[in-house]
């Protein structure tokens, strides 16, 4: 094998060939030729990427490794790392973007020439879009100054990475680094010329921004422990609340450049949605994790401009530095306009003791559990007089008591506009309604504002309902365990505008509360104190129609019971499985990869399965989450197909009817595609969900059970046969439909009893 030829683990593999890692651990097993691991530990193993796609093909298994794909295993399998890779990456898609002269005549040089020539040509376009190498920092060729912490110097993914924000600081100077990102030298690029020419090929077809979009979603799925993101759709949302209506009679190019600030930047989300002109600020402790922030944010910019003379000119980059934000501010004289933050939670070592006579604190010195109030005022101190700042918050933070003295302070300054609760599954922690703080920074001589608007939308966490739910399914469609991939976006979205922009009074939704009533003991800013939540089963007036919808739907489910089931001894039938199957051409297997709003169709998730749900409809994002490029073509459903999900080790399986087919495959399921000559759908799906099926075609190796669907077992019969157990199958699938809806009017009715009951609004006569 080439020395620092790419390397790829089991789990890679599975994604390559669209199975799962049991699959690839049996392939090890049974066949002699498998590759051998080249790298890795016992327990995970690494394999040389070439060899295997080369035995894939040579098995059948594997026609053609998409683009995608090889590049993101290039940069998986890097030997310096994948953070270290997708520095390299950046760099030169912004040398593809920004030069794509230069960069095609260094292309056609050999891979050594290539490699030296590439830091120069780096170096320029860093320069033009991130400004010059700041005093200390190394230059391509030039050695590492001690005790500068530059990005690159460490490799976010790694055991000593990214992840912790205590451990950045740790190594963080006492003043701010500039993240200029350092340019590889020759020697540092040479294995990674393969991956950059693949990396440039892939932009060519999708664009450098969507190109390193991609590679960086899949570094940051691959590793979600080490970050906390911010959904791409509140980063939205947090920019068009601070948003400042546009000057109707100004051009777009004529409106004033803004500058906005995330002293807590991460991986660049909250900037990433800044549209329109505005100067770009940033602030992070990880210095790799600051580098790929401002790759991230060069990308997504503009690109260069060129004027009369045809020289290219790069449009002004953002400017981000690497620091522990509270303790070594970087951004002391700046005043905002905007100021956007996802600052971390429930910090305790952020440096009360060290910070406590910081002029920061106008409100108050907070306590040592209360780091999110630390970030508020450094968010107002770094707004100009007026400017307005979006911060999402953990609950607690408004109510809990040691915060109740700043919480006084910023309501009788008028410094705070609103809190919004967002439903739970807004953003990491997924389990909590989060909220949105809106503050803006007071006028002198500008009298404060009397009020403070309160916004509850947590219930409206579910997708708009569909036909088949009935009148009586709660407002804003919410479902029982829907989670984050059953997030409608777009009527949290309305709801959350609506009430900032409007300020007004919507019952269940929003109050405009006069800062005197919040003034007690507590100050206690959560909404849910505040605004009554609408009656489940839509007050007392619903009630009636949910009990008739009950009465019927209870009717209908007697009819549906199936008959008394007639004893008999245990079959003993010849047995196949759907890898047969699939290697004989009676079914195809697929692997679903789609997101709700990745693509314009409707998506069939994990919960819809379970559920029986329709599939997920939600309109596509204006922007891409990471990792969910266009690129990623999704499989769509047809009538027939079976659908089956492959984590949590219950017995399930749907099959597609014609109000479901043209939905996308989600993640986490597996599609199997019978040919209707050879196999009954519904004799698959029926004896797909027998429990001792699932046993033994599931894993147990990680926290989950995991299963191998190629694993799963069938009786061998002829189609008529099958046919007669189909049809019993469908008998028992509308059975259970008409369980689970009863049982979901049921609990909207016993709801709703109790709600109107304790509230008044039913009377127990």
């Amino acid at each position: 094998m080439p020395e620092n030829a790419t390397e790829v683990t089991a789990a890679g593999i599975a994604r390559l060939a669209g199975v799962g890692r049991a699959a690839v651990s049996n392939w090890r097993r049974r066949y002699a030729d498998f590759p051998q691991p080249v790298g890795g530990t016992g327990t995970s193993p690494s394999f040389a990427l070439a060899e295997v796609e080369q035995w894939l093909r040579d098995q059948g298994k594997l026609a053609e490794v998409p683009l995608r794909e090889r590049v993101w295993q290039a940069v998986a399998g890097h030997p310096a790392g994948a953070g270290r890779a997708l520095i390299h990456v950046g760099c030169a898609l912004l040398l593809v973007r920004d030069r794509p002269t230069a960069w095609l005549e260094l292309a056609a040089a050999p891979d050594e020439r290539m490699a030296a020539l590439l830091p120069q040509a780096m170096e320029h376009v860093l320069t033009a879009r991130l400004g010059p190498a700041a005093d200390g920092v190394h230059r391509a060729g030039a050695p590492e100054p001690t005790g500068v912490h530059t990005a690159g110097a460490q490799e976010p993914g790694d055991d000593h990475a990214a992840g912790s924000r205590e451990s950045a600081r740790v190594h963080t100077e006492s003043a701010p680094e500039s993240a200029r990102v350092h340019t590889p030298t020759a020697q540092d690029l040479l294995p990674s010329v393969p991956l950059l020419r693949a990396a440039a090929e892939l932009a060519a077809g999708i664009g450098a921004g969507q190109a390193f979009e991609f590679l960086l979603g899949r570094q940051l799925d691959a590793n979600p422990r080490q970050y906390t993101l911010t959904p791409p759709q509140l980063a939205e949302l947090m920019v068009d609340l601070a948003e400042p209506p546009k000057d109707a009679d100004r051009a777009a190019r004529e409106q004033p450049v803004r500058s906005v600030l995330d002293p807590a930047a991460g991986t660049g989300a909250l900037l990433r949605a800044v549209g329109g002109p505005a100067t770009l600020y940033a602030q992070e402790a990880d210095p790799a994790l600051a580098a790929l922030t401002a790759l991230r944010l060069a990308l997504a910019a503009e690109g260069p401009r060129r004027p009369a003379d045809g020289a290219h000119r790069a449009a002004p980059g953002p400017t981000v530095r690497t620091g522990d934000t509270l303790r070594a501010d970087a951004f002391p004289e700046l005043a905002a306009d905007t100021v956007l933050c996802h600052p971390p939670f429930n910090e305790r070592n952020w440096g009360h003791d060290e910070l406590a006579y910081d002029p920061r604190w106008e409100y108050g010195l907070p306590a040592r559990t209360e780091s999110e109030l630390a970030w508020v005022q450094h968010v107002l101190a770094r707004l100009r007089d007026g400017g307005t700042a979006v911060v999402l918050m953990p609950p607690a933070a408004a109510s809990r008591r040691s915060g109740r003295r700043i919480r006084a302070g910023l309501l009788r300054r008028g410094a705070l506009r609103a809190v919004i609760a967002l439903p739970a599954g807004a953003a990491p922690p997924y389990g909590i309604p989060l909220h949105l703080w809106i503050l803006c920074k007071p006028e002198p001589g500008v009298r404060p504002a009397a009020d403070l608007l309160l916004a509850d939308t947590s219930d409206l966490s579910g997708p708009a309902p569909d036909a088949s739910a009935g009148p009586g399914r709660p407002p804003g469609g919410k479902t029982p365990g829907g989670g984050r991939e059953r997030f409608d976006w777009p009527a949290v979205r309305s709801a959350v505008l609506d009430a900032w922009r409007d300020r007004a009074d919507v019952e269940g939704v929003s109050r405009v509360v006069p800062v005197i009533e919040l003034l007690d003991d507590d100050v206690d800013l959560a909404p849910a104190r505040h605004l009554p939540r609408p009656a489940s089963g839509g007050g007392a007036s619903g009630l009636g129609e949910v009990r008739e919808r009950l009465t019927e739907t209870l009717r209908l489910t007697a009819g549906l019971v199936p008959p008394a089931a007639s004893p008999a001894e245990p079959a003993h039938r010849p047995l196949t499985t759907v890898g047969e199957l699939a290697r004989a051409g009676a079914l195809f297997l697929h692997s679903g990869t789609a997101v709700p709003g990745s693509t314009a169709a409707p998506v069939l998730t994990e919960h819809d399965v379970l559920t029986g749900a329709a599939p997920t409809a939600l309109p596509p994002t204006g922007q891409e989450a990471p990792g969910r490029a266009a690129a990623d073509d999704p499989v769509l459903l047809e009538p027939g197909d079976v659908v089956v999900p492959v984590l949590g080790g219950g017995t399930a399986a749907r099959v597609v009817d014609a109000a479901t087919a043209g939905a996308a495959l989600g993640r986490n399921l597996q599609l199997l595609r019978p040919d209707p000559a050879a196999v009954d759908p519904w004799f698959l799906a029926g004896f797909l969900r027998g429990t001792a099926n699932h046993r033994q075609a599931s894993s147990y190796a990680s926290t989950a059970a995991r299963l191998d669907a190629r694993r799963l077992q069938l009786p061998r019969m002829p189609l008529a046969e099958q046919q007669r157990y189909g049809e019993r199958f469908r008998e028992l699938a509308a059975f259970e439909d008409a369980l689970r809806t009863a049982g979901r009017l049921g609990g909207q009715l016993v709801q709703g009893m109790y709600d109107g009951l304790t509230d008044g609004t039913v009377t127990p006569g």
